[in-house]
C-alpha cells in the first residue's frame, strides 16, 4: 500500500492530470497499469481525487486548496474541453457586468454542446460556427485561460439566448439586456460599440 500512498503524493500538487500521467508515474513505482486502474477507482472512491470527465482527474487536495480562485476554475473548464474559452454569464461575472451568481462556468467551443457535472464543480459548454470563435483572449496568473471580451461575452449569452438573434430588433435587444440585468453602460464605450458592430448583422 506504499506504493499507492507514493502515487497519491505525486498527484497531489498537479492542477490536473490525466490517466497517461498516472500510468507514467507508476510505472516508476514499478507498478502495473491493471493496479494502476485499481488504485485510481479506489482514489475516487474515497475522494481523494475528483473525476472532471473520462480520464482526466484533479487531486481533491488541490481542487480544494483552490475552490475559491475563479481563474482555476476557468482554467479547468479550458483544459475539459478543448478548444474553448470562457464566456456569457460566467465572463460578465468575471468582469462585474451583472450581479447574477452563476454555480456553472459556461464557455463557448467549437466543439458539440455539452455539459459535465462534476464534484469540482459543474461546466457547460455551446457550440458556435468556427467563424465566431473568436475575440477572447489569454488571462495570466496564477493559472492561465481564455475568456471572451466583455463584448464578446455579451453578444455569446444573446447569440445562444435569443436562437441567433432571431426576429429582434436593436431595440429589443437592448430591453433583453435591461430585463437580464447586465450593466451594459459600466462597459467602455470601445466594447460596447464593438458589440453593437456584432450584432448588427443581425438586425
Amino acid at each position: 500500500m506504499k506504493s499507492k500512498k507514493n502515487l497519491l503524493e505525486q498527484l497531489k500538487p498537479l492542477p490536473h492530470f490525466g490517466k497517461n500521467t498516472v500510468y507514467q508515474l507508476g510505472e516508476q513505482l514499478g507498478l502495473k497499469d491493471s493496479t494502476i486502474d485499481t488504485y485510481i477507482s479506489r482514489f475516487l472512491k474515497y475522494k481523494e481525487i475528483y473525476r472532471l470527465k473520462n480520464g482526466l482527474y484533479a487531486s481533491a487536495e488541490f481542487f480544494d486548496k483552490n475552490r475559491n480562485d475563479i481563474s482555476y476554475s476557468f482554467y479547468l473548464a479550458n483544459i475539459i474541453r478543448t478548444p474553448s474559452y470562457v464566456s456569457s454569464w460566467a465572463a460578465l461575472q468575471y468582469y462585474n457586468f451583472t450581479t447574477e451568481a452563476t454555480r456553472v462556468v459556461t464557455s463557448v467551443t467549437l466543439k458539440v454542446t455539452r455539459d459535465y457535472r462534476t464534484t469540482a464543480g459543474n461546466f457547460a459548454y455551446q457550440s458556435i460556427d468556427k467563424e465566431l470563435f473568436s475575440d477572447f483572449d489569454l488571462m495570466t496568473g496564477k493559472f492561465d485561460f481564455f475568456i471572451a471580451s466583455p463584448s464578446k461575452a455579451l453578444f455569446d449569452l444573446l447569440y445562444f439566448k435569443t436562437r441567433q438573434f432571431r426576429g429582434l430588433t436593436l431595440k429589443k435587444i437592448k430591453t433583453l439586456v435591461e430585463e437580464l440585468r447586465i450593466d451594459i453602460d459600466e462597459m467602455d464605450q470601445k466594447e460596447q460599440g464593438k458589440f453593437y458592430a456584432m450584432i448588427k448583422k443581425y438586425e
